[in-house]
């Protein structure tokens, strides 16, 4: 996923964290320093980082990790980790268990929804003097404030599930959207009901003000298909659009699709 027309002027920076690559795009005021804007990439950049320390499952002594195997006591888990479990039960009621961190083989796993935490924490960086509008996309979830023209929406392209080098439609963004898929990690998702691995869409993404729950939401809608996009059409502020493994398309009503 990608913003399809990067602002202008503007500053571009691609940070290399939480197993992906992190794209902000800045809307600056040229009267504004080159250290002001410096300043506000390297504090979402150490968000990202920080995020990462805390809720990585590949490193053995993370908090995540040592909260798994029993070795950390969730009252003594930094407050971020209660923050994101919070969330994490939101919107597992919200999606009537369709995403389900609890449910995981291992133990707790909220990755279904922290990038989108971790992204929306680093936009909230760069809301700094001289920062009329930014984006910030971690593989899909892209999170954004301001306009990158005078009155205009982002426009968000989400990459096609099968072809690289073609989109599967274009969306007008104000705040947040999140993409799921086994198009770049292969068949990684897990349905909480069971325990086994499934997917129900080759590409499932959500629209909404909040960035973490709509990529909680957009792991449910991958999980549970057409069942969870029934229910995301009653969540107040949020649209989701389905594509289905036999390429067949569908979206809640309000989707805000450009053009």
């Amino acid at each position: 996923m990608t913003p399809v027309a990067p602002p202008a002027p503007g500053v571009v920076h691609v940070e290399h964290v939480m197993g992906t690559a992190v794209s902000f795009h800045l809307h600056v005021d040229s009267t504004r320093s080159n250290a002001d804007i410096r300043r506000a990439v390297e504090s979402a950049c150490a968000e990202l980082h920080d995020v990462d320390r805390v809720f990585s499952t590949w490193k053995p002594e993370s908090p995540l990790s040592r909260l798994r195997r029993g070795d950390l006591p969730l009252r003594t888990a930094p407050a971020g980790v209660h923050q994101v479990l919070d969330l994490c039960a939101q919107v597992r009621d919200l999606s009537s268990g369709w995403f389900d961190p609890w449910a995981m083989p291992g133990g707790v796993d909220p990755t279904g929804l922290v990038k989108g935490w971790a992204v929306e924490r680093a936009l909230a960086a760069l809301r700094a003097p001289g920062v009329s509008a930014a984006s910030a996309n971690a593989g899909g979830d892209v999170a954004v404030f301001g306009h990158p023209d005078e009155g205009e929406k982002w426009r968000i392209g989400v990459r096609h599930p099968w072809r690289q080098d073609a989109l599967a439609c274009v969306l007008l963004v104000d705040h947040a959207v999140a993409t799921s898929g086994t198009y770049e990690r292969g068949p990684h998702l897990v349905d909480p009901r069971t325990g086994e691995r499934r997917t129900s869409a080759a590409s499932a993404s959500v629209v909404g003000p909040s960035l973490a729950v709509a990529d909680g939401l957009s792991t449910a809608l991958a999980v549970g298909g057409d069942d969870m996009l029934e229910r995301l059409a009653a969540i107040p502020g949020y649209e989701g659009y389905l594509v289905r493994p036999d390429g067949t398309e569908a979206w809640t009503d309000g989707m805000p699709f450009a053009g």
